[in-house]
């Protein structure tokens, strides 16, 4: 499954330059931040992290990261993007990750879990790492999206990243954990929208709490240990 991903370090963060992808960037990020909500010298693990976009945003405020990733490429991008903050890098699988119980005060994982089948192990893997009194944040792909419905239609016509991909509802997601989990979506605007068109949409979905936003989060509780 690594090699999926060994050509996308470059083409992700350029995604991310555009101005649609600085917007989408803009909303999800500050989605993650409001459920995982870091902490100063916090040690959180961040699972599946990509060439390190949004794990900038969780060491700004003061947590210090470990991220774990199965593609060396995009780790290797991770290491070279963030190698003056407090982020240690380890190459492995978040469905089998290489860390003791309750080695993390929160574990956050960000666009990974959709390219796992099995989600549920990876969620008690994540789980497993997490202290208690500890928090487990995973963000993915909406299912009820129409951005889901248009990158699969995408990927049976051509080689696409997403033809491998599993996405998944709110409801899906809070299926994931026997525990009562909050789920919230972001990115209720369409890739074709004008930018300052985009930002009233996305104010007007959030505002209404809807879950058919491309980016669905949901954050659990650790309350205790297993």
């Amino acid at each position: 499954m690594a090699e999926i991903f060994d050509d996308w370090p470059e083409k992700y963060d350029l995604w991310f330059e555009a101005p649609i992808g600085r917007l989408i960037k803009k909303y999800e990020s500050a989605l993650v931040l409001e459920m995982l909500r870091p902490e100063h010298g916090e040690r959180i693990l961040d699972a599946g992290c990509g060439t390190g976009v949004f794990t900038l945003d969780v060491l700004a405020a003061g947590a210090h990261i470990v991220g774990v990733e199965l593609s060396f490429p995009m780790l290797m991008r991770a290491i070279r993007k963030l190698e003056e903050h407090s982020f240690r890098a380890v190459r492995g699988d978040m469905a089998k990750l290489p860390f003791a119980e309750n080695a993390f005060d929160k574990t956050v994982s960000v666009t990974a879990i959709e390219f796992i089948e099995d989600a549920k192990t990876a969620i008690n893997e994540l789980f497993r790492v997490t202290k208690p009194g500890g928090c487990v944040v995973v963000a993915t792909l909406n299912s009820l999206s129409p951005w889901a419905a248009r990158r699969k239609k995408r990927a049976k016509n051509r080689r696409s990243l997403f033809e491998h991909a599993f996405f998944r509802s709110p409801d899906q997601l809070h299926s994931l954990s026997p525990l009562k989990g909050t789920v919230k979506t972001a990115i209720h605007f369409r890739k074709e929208d004008d930018p300052e068109e985009a930002e009233k949409i996305e104010k007007h979905g959030q505002a209404k709490g809807l879950e058919t936003g491309a980016f669905a989060v949901v954050r659990w509780e650790k309350t205790h240990s297993p």
